[in-house]
C-alpha cells in the first residue's frame, strides 16, 4: 500500500526547514496512481495532476498561517489524503485535518498508547478484518463483525480503536484514497447486552470521526443478519448521520442476494453467499502487526501541545455530554422495547 515515499510521522510541521519548497527534497512526493485512477481522481475530486503539488503547498501554508503549533506532518503525500477527501477545497480539508488532530487531543481512551499489539485480544475475535479483494470499484471492503465482541472482556471502545487502525492502514494507499472504501456490519449474535453499551455520547464521537475527522471516503455502509433490536441501535445513530451518508446505509436482513447487488459475490466468503473461500483474518492482522512501529511512531508519542486545545477544531454543532445522557434515558426504552 504505497503512499509515494511518505513515512507515517517523518515530517512535522516543526521539522520543515524549506520555506520555498516546504518538504524537503527526500520527501518528494511521487504518485502511486495508475493513470485510470488519476483520470477518476479528476472526474470525482476534481484534483489536477498538474496543480497537485502547489494544492498541498496551499493547505501546508495555511497550516502554518492558521495553526502554526499543530504537530501534523506536512509532507505532499499525507496532506493529499485531506485534500482528497475533501474534494480540493482548502479550507475543508484544513478544518478535516485540525478535526484528525483534535479527535486524538479529545479521545484519550480511544488513541494513548494505540498500536496493533495493543488491541491483540480485539483482532483475534475477529471482530474487524478486510477482505483481501476490493469490489469492482475498486473499494476495499472493511469487515465488522459486532457479535464477536464479548463485552465482560474488553471495553467498547477497544473495538473502536481496532477499527481506527484499520482506517489508518488502508488510507495509506493512494488507491483507497481516491476509490473509498465499503463497509459490511454483520450483526449476527448482536443483543441487547452489546446495545446497552453503545448509547448517543459514545454513537457522536465515532461518527464524529468518521464523518469529520478521518481522510477516508465511505462509499457504503451495508448491514446484514440485523437482529430488530437494531432499530434502537440506529435510533441512536441517526440523529448524528449527515444525509449522505445516512443514505449510504443499506439494511438487507438475512437476504444475502439484496447484499451481493452492492458487494459481487466472487470477493465474498462463502460466510456470505460469496465464493471467495473461508473468512481469513490472519491475513489482515498480521498486515495491522507488521506495522507496529509505523503507529508507534505516530499515536505513542507524547505531544509538544499536552493537554492545550487549539481553538476553532471542531463544529459548532458539538453538544454536551449531560445532552447525549438526556438522549440516552430515551433510547434506552426502544432498545428494550425491540429486544
Amino acid at each position: 500500500m504505497a503512499e509515494g515515499n511518505g513515512v507515517l510521522g517523518s515530517e512535522t510541521l516543526e521539522g520543515t526547514e524549506s520555506e520555498s519548497e516546504g518538504v524537503p527534497k527526500h520527501q518528494t512526493y511521487v504518485c502511486s496512481l495508475t493513470p485510470e485512477l488519476v483520470a477518476k481522481a479528476r472526474e470525482e475530486l476534481q484534483e489536477k495532476p498538474e496543480w497537485r503539488l502547489r494544492d498541498a503547498q496551499a493547505l501546508r501554508d495555511m497550516i502554518r498561517k492558521d495553526y502554526p503549533n499543530l504537530p501534523t506532518r506536512v509532507d505532499d503525500a499525507f496532506l493529499l489524503r485531506f485534500l482528497r477527501a475533501r474534494k480540493f477545497d482548502y479550507d475543508k480539508a484544513l478544518q478535516l485535518l485540525v478535526n484528525y488532530y483534535e479527535c486524538r487531543r479529545t479521545w484519550p481512551e480511544v488513541f494513548n498508547n494505540l498500536k496493533p499489539s495493543a488491541i491483540q485480544a480485539v483482532l483475534d475475535s475477529g471482530f474487524v478484518t478486510v477482505l483481501p479483494q476490493s469490489d469492482t470499484k475498486g473499494q476495499q471492503v472493511v469487515c465488522i463483525r459486532p457479535g464477536k465482541w464479548v463485552p465482560s472482556t474488553y471495553p467498547l471502545t477497544e473495538n473502536i480503536r481496532a477499527i481506527y487502525l484499520t482506517l489508518e492502514k488502508l488510507v495509506q494507499s493512494e488507491e483507497t484514497q481516491v476509490n473509498g472504501i465499503v463497509i459490511l456490519a454483520d450483526y449476527s449474535g448482536v443483543g441487547l447486552s452489546h446495545a446497552s453499551h453503545f448509547g448517543p455520547f459514545l454513537a457522536k464521537k465515532t461518527i464524529g470521526i468518521l464523518q469529520d475527522g478521518f481522510p477516508i471516503r465511505i462509499k457504503a455502509v451495508n448491514i446484514v443478519n440485523e437482529p430488530i433490536i437494531f432499530k434502537g441501535i440506529f435510533a441512536i445513530l441517526k440523529p448524528f448521520l449527515k444525509e449522505k451518508i445516512a443514505n449510504r446505509f443499506f439494511l438487507h436482513g438475512s437476504d444475502l442476494n439484496s447484499m451481493h447487488r452492492n458487494i459481487p459475490r466472487d470477493i465474498l466468503p462463502s460466510l456470505y453467499g460469496g465464493t471467495a473461500g473461508i473468512l481469513d483474518i490472519s491475513t489482515w492482522n498480521e498486515t495491522l502487526l507488521s506495522s507496529e512501529n509505523e503507529f508507534i511512531e505516530q499515536f505513542c508519542q507524547p505531544s509538544p501541545l499536552g493537554d492545550a486545545s487549539v481553538c476553532g477544531m471542531l463544529s459548532n454543532s458539538e453538544i454536551s455530554e449531560a445532552q447525549c445522557e438526556d438522549t440516552l434515558r430515551g433510547v434506552k426504552s426502544q432498545l428494550y422495547y425491540c429486544y
